[in-house]
């Protein structure tokens, strides 16, 4: 008897007798088989060997087809199981989603391979005396001594049968060679030296070097352009030594080139990528090039964690305070929290990056159980900029931007040098408004507002992606004298395109990095060095070396300082300080305007005072007395629907039932709700949240555990969409 996890919700096993033919490996876990679901055949996995099932034999069908003759990798298996656990997931859907679609499709776990052809031999001339066409073609095999790819000897005008020929001769012979991480030529590892490095890089690195074979993590804690990356680069080079693989996780597919490149550079091993960006071959090529063991270095997104590795060596993630690690719908895992658990799982270091570190890895770093590594000095030796406020209140603004922060800019621009102006606001301005009767352009789906754009022109809401046709008159009194509010990255632009028309003006926002490479183009033309404005969103804030800007100007810094989530404070000091570290990286100071309605803030004045460090520790002993992570376990139970009385019945009643049940079985989990989300009603569904915190992993999962059953069991459940959220990163 097989238990299969199939793609599907259900938290359960199915079970199927095993088909006639026995793979070469025998049946075990690991293996991949097509199956009879329904009416339709699905691709699953097997799980468990089992002696006897609850259903009589007569009613179980049988496995269709094995699609391996090896299992999938043993770590990869673990990985999966253990996600599917603590984020009370199902594990069909949680391997479905963990591994390529190829492989989900039911194709064979094997690299793209291409023909090569090699000259070999002698007396061509001879040979080739009567065969005029066979000997050019022979010569141009001759002038690559590593092979030329049969779509290559094609394109120079020779036919498979000329090949075919020369091979018959015995001058040419053919050769499979893999894709993707071919073995490097032999010789020293590194293709550039690596980076002399300053004492604190150094001693970061030897405490890394205690314990290179076991679990041993880390938190780095570095000043942007402090390093960070030579200490990784240094480490994956000892790993590499040992033939080992490394894992390098990134926030975000932007990161990814600059990344990739950098690493190419400096190592001969072979380097590979996983990102949303690749094709399905590409993404399966990548994923057996690792966990073949070829490729030494990976470097990935978010889903990057699921890859499989042959020789574990080491597990890095930059940037790991950022919020792109945590996958919001479907499986919510974190790849930063599984890559701790890998770690531990592999017995391997583990290195964390930031400049500005989550409260969650600050506090383990801080209590001991990481080990908490500074980097507080920059090549240039220039300390980080400091931010500067800037009161915003009874101050005229052109594009957002105050008199003060124009003439800044005029005067950076004139010594030759850039700036980048930070507004986390996309669009042309935040919203419409009549001035005759104060109408407001509402979504008609949300509790939100409508973005106005002008390329093209019309209305959008980025929370469900409606739009609209921007109206001639106010639809309430008819009025034409309709005004935008705020300001956005294309009002600020098309101001400073006014101001400074002989300067070339860079917008970067998901509205003008849609076509493929669009960003990596800006990028290229922005490290040429000539004197430019940046118009940006967050995309720029998050790990990019911009040697030549020296003024940053962030339009309103107020966004994340009173919303109701209790993390918006920590993410907004967050980004506030990454925008800020992208000035003054090279030899030339840096200088940041902070543009604010609250100048007076504690909060702002002293991370503007006394940078990101202080106010997260201040930050921690707040959540301290508040008795929130990272001094508690959370997990959210959403519940969504278009009637808001089902949904609000729903969520009384699974919070009442969890409730009894906690108060009968006296397990130390507390229930606070439901209460709505913040932003209610979404894409016409409502929304609502109950909360579950308690001290220990060990009181809340027992409690997520039954609450899961419960609803799993419930009919009404059924008539409304919930899902778990295991350490939730956000109440939005």
């Amino acid at each position: 008897m097989l238990k299969v996890a199939l793609p599907s919700p259900l938290r359960r096993l199915f079970d199927y007798l095993p088909s006639r033919k026995v793979p070469s490996c025998g049946w075990q876990p690991g293996l991949r088989v097509r199956v009879p679901f329904g009416r339709r055949e699905v691709v699953g996995v097997v799980v468990e060997l089992a002696d006897s099932s609850d259903l009589p034999r007569s009613q179980l069908r049988a496995i269709s087809e094995t699609l391996d003759e090896a299992p999938l990798p043993e770590d990869w298996l673990w990985l999966c199981r253990f996600a599917a656990r603590y984020y009370q997931h199902s594990l069909g859907d949680t391997l479905h989603h963990a591994m390529p679609a190829r492989l989900r499709q039911g194709h064979p776990m094997a690299g793209r391979t291409q023909t090569l052809w090699l000259a070999q031999g002698e007396g061509a001339e001879e040979i080739l005396s009567r065969a005029p066409k066979q000997a050019e073609l022979y010569s141009l095999l001759r002038q690559h001594p590593h092979g030329l790819p049969s779509r290559a000897v094609n394109a120079h005008g020779f036919a498979r049968d000329q090949l075919l020929a020369l091979e018959k001769k015995g001058l040419a012979t053919s050769q499979e060679h893999i894709l993707t991480a071919p073995a490097p030529p032999s010789g020293n590892l590194l293709a550039t030296p690596a980076l002399p490095l300053n004492r604190e890089q150094a001693t970061a690195l030897a405490a890394l070097h205690e314990k290179l074979d076991s679990y041993h993590p880390c938190l780095l804690e570095g000043v942007t352009g402090s390093g960070k990356t030579e200490v990784y680069l240094q480490l994956i080079e000892a790993i590499a030594a040992k033939g080992k693989q490394s894992l390098v996780l990134v926030p975000e597919i932007g990161l990814t080139p600059q990344t990739l490149a950098r690493f190419r550079n400096r190592f001969r091993v072979p380097v590979v990528a996983l990102h949303s960006g690749l094709t399905d071959p590409e993404r399966l090529d990548v994923w057996e090039a690792a966990a073949s063991g070829r490729a030494l270095i990976i470097i990935g997104t978010r889903s990057a964690i699921f890859t499989p590795l042959a020789n574990p060596g080491a597990i890095i993630v930059d940037e790991e305070h950022d919020g792109s690690y945590k996958q919001h719908d479907g499986l919510r895992y974190h790849a930063r929290d599984l890559a701790v658990a890998r770690a531990h799982y592999h017995k391997i270091p583990l290195l964390m990056g930031s400049a500005t570190p989550s409260l969650e890895s600050l506090h383990q770093a801080l209590s001991g159980a990481y080990r908490h590594l500074r980097l507080t000095q920059r090549p240039s030796q220039h300390p980080p900029a400091k931010l500067e406020l800037i009161d915003l209140r009874h101050q005229r603004r052109q594009g957002g931007l105050l008199p003060g922060a124009i003439k800044a800019i005029k005067s950076t621009l004139s010594a030759g040098k850039q700036v980048l102006i930070f507004i986390n606001r996309r669009g042309f301005a935040p919203t419409l408004a009549c001035h005759a009767c104060g109408w407001i352009a509402d979504c008609n789906q949300c509790d939100a507002r409508m973005t106005l754009h002008r390329q093209p022109p019309l209305l959008a809401c980025h929370h469900c992606d409606s739009r609209r046709a921007l109206p001639d008159a106010c639809p309430e009194c008819g009025s034409g004298d309709l005004r935008a509010l705020g300001s956005g990255t294309e009002r600020t632009e098309e101001t400073l395109q006014t101001l400074f028309p002989k300067t070339t003006i860079y917008r970067i926002d998901r509205d003008s990095t849609r076509r493929k490479d669009s960003f990596e183009q800006v990028l290229k033309e922005i490290h040429r060095g000539e004197p430019c404005v940046l118009v940006g969103t967050q995309m720029l804030a998050k790990g990019h070396h911009l040697p030549h800007v020296t003024l940053v100007v962030v339009v309103n810094a107020d966004g994340g300082l009173y919303a109701a989530d209790f993390r918006a404070l920590e993410h907004s000091a967050q980004l506030l300080e990454q925008v800020a570290g992208r000035a003054g990286r090279a030899a030339h100071p840096g200088r940041v305007l902070v543009q604010t309605l609250h100048p007076d803030d504690p909060h702002l004045g002293q991370l503007a005072e006394h940078g990101y460090g202080a106010l997260a520790r201040n930050m921690l002993e707040e959540r301290r007395i508040a008795q929130l992570p990272p001094f508690c376990f959370m997990a959210l139970l959403r519940i969504e629907s278009p009637k808001e009385e089902a949904a609000l019945a729903m969520a009384q009643q699974a919070a009442q039932a969890l409730r009894q049940w906690l108060k009968e079985t006296d397990v130390a989990t507390r229930c606070l709700g439901p209460v709505p989300a913040p932003m209610e009603r979404r894409q016409n569904r409502y929304h609502l949240h109950v909360m579950l915190t308690a001290h220990k992993r060990s009181q809340l999962h027992p409690a997520v555990s039954w609450l899961v059953q419960w609803l799993e069991a419930n009919r009404e459940a059924r008539k409304v969409r919930w899902s778990i959220d295991i350490d939730p990163q956000t109440l939005a």
